[in-house]
């Protein structure tokens, strides 16, 4: 069996991927930040790599997760899952997707439904009965995506950036109800 032949799929990561989950979020983040080049401006492939190979191999948390849509052996997309470090979170209730990035040339056809099934399914194996996910305010496709998953908004939002303010960056929370019935 060839690489072609390999059937999508969603599964954790591996340490050999991180130069892939790199390159991948450099790509959509180049794009999607375009308006904020600063944000970018010190960031270097190889340190997110090395970042990403921690973070696959080295959680700083059992339920810390790496997720990895792969299509024809290739990585077209990746999310983390991990307990919610949000200042209103329920402790043991609310899990947060951190990441979610879909391959540009890839989206339409599947991946980012399978990735998010699984983002959900893990959290929800990890306990956890609240999905949380923080999404920018001006990504309109991402939002679109998970409110057509059942995903809404819940009334917080926030601003991140640079220390110095010259970059800032406005996010909305979406969230979705997983407990197991």
């Amino acid at each position: 069996m060839t690489s072609s032949d390999l059937p999508d799929s969603v599964r954790l990561a591996l340490p050999v991927e991180a130069a892939d989950i790199a390159a991948l979020q450099m790509q959509v983040w180049a794009e999607e930040f375009a308006d904020a080049p600063a944000l970018l401006a010190e960031l270097s492939e190889q340190e997110i790599a090395e970042a990403w190979h921690r973070a696959i191999t080295r959680p700083p948390l059992a339920a810390c997760r790496v997720l990895v849509a792969v299509s024809h052996g290739a990585v077209v997309g990746f999310a983390t899952t991990m307990p919610s470090d949000d200042p209103d979170a329920a402790a043991g209730n609310d899990g947060l997707i951190a990441e979610f990035i879909i391959a540009p040339d890839t989206r339409g056809k599947g991946h980012g439904s399978r990735l998010l099934h699984a983002c959900v399914d893990t959290l929800r194996a990890d306990g956890f009965a609240l999905a949380t996910c923080w999404v920018r305010s001006t990504d309109d496709d991402l939002r679109a995506f998970l409110t057509d998953s059942g995903w809404a908004a819940d009334g917080s939002h926030r601003e991140i950036g640079l220390a110095d303010g010259s970059v800032r960056l406005k996010q909305i929370r979406l969230h979705t109800d997983i407990a197991v019935d």
